[in-house]
């Protein structure tokens, strides 16, 4: 969780949230912050992250999770029925 705020400014209650919302949008998508945690009843309740942002964590979560079904596929690997790049080149030439 302490990954989530590098700086103060990082954090907003939701009261100030919702009399800023605007401001704190601005805030995101400019870039002058990466991200906001926004805190109800003192919890982190949610964050806020420009669209940049949220499409780079998505597209490295998706390379990781390609990762890992491929390192488990190579556990089972079985050379009787694996066909070499050349051979399957072959085929569909």
């Amino acid at each position: 969780m302490s990954a989530l705020l590098d700086r103060a400014e990082q954090a907003v209650s939701a009261t100030a949230m919702v009399r800023g919302f605007s401001a704190k949008l601005k805030e995101v998508t400019s870039g002058d912050v990466s991200h906001l945690v926004i805190f109800k009843d003192n919890e982190p309740a949610a964050v806020l992250v420009g669209v940049e942002a949220y499409q780079a964590l998505q597209d490295e979560l998706e390379d990781l999770r390609a990762e890992l079904l491929a390192i488990e596929r190579m556990a089972t690997l079985d050379d009787k029925t694996t066909v070499s790049l050349e051979d399957m080149e072959a085929r569909f030439k």
